[in-house]
């Protein structure tokens, strides 16, 4: 329910929605169970969408300490939660923490997912947009080039994440004109 009233723009009831599926999780699985980590996480972007940032990092680092736990290393939910931190820490300008964070999502899903998954443009692209924001441009495009045919390779042509990232390299290469 609450992924639904995220689509809905209703970002209250969402998160009120997560909160109450926490709370059951809570009540019925060990406290280093996986699904709690994806209850913490969901919260987590959910404050991330509101603004809160500090509220997101919280919960995102619960969400990282849990997978720490109970998942083997470089499992790709761990690789989400440090993208999920690096997100945040892009979001507030701390671009160092962002950059560190986005390069572990990157090593753990380069060690635990074939050289086309999409995670991995996810990676990219969202170093790119760090290496943007620091203004090092050519950075930024080899890595949106990156995500972009990782991409084309494995996304469908019209895919949301896709062209959004065709979004930042035509920009990037603006910038570099």
């Amino acid at each position: 329910m609450g992924l639904v009233y995220y689509d809905m723009g209703d970002y209250s009831k969402a998160l009120l929605s997560h909160e109450k599926a926490l709370e059951i999780r809570q009540q019925s699985l060990p406290s280093n169970h996986p699904l709690l980590a994806l209850s913490y996480s969901n919260i987590g972007f959910m404050y991330k969408s509101m603004g809160e940032y500090a509220k997101a990092l919280s919960y995102y680092e619960k969400a990282l300490e849990i997978r720490r736990h109970s998942l083997p290393p470089n499992h790709p939910d761990s690789a989400w939660s440090h993208n999920n931190i690096g997100n945040v820490y892009n979001k507030v300008h701390d671009y160092v923490k962002a950059l560190s964070f986005h390069e572990k999502a990157l090593e753990m899903r380069q060690q635990s997912l074939p050289a086309n998954h999409p995670d991995l443009a996810h990676s990219y692209a969202n170093i790119g947009i760090v290496y943007e924001n620091l203004s090092e441009h050519s950075k930024a495009l080899s890595f949106y080039e990156r995500a972009v045919d990782i991409g084309q390779r494995s996304l469908l042509s019209n895919n949301r994440n896709l062209e959004k990232w065709r979004k930042n390299l035509d920009r990037i290469k603006q910038k570099l004109k």
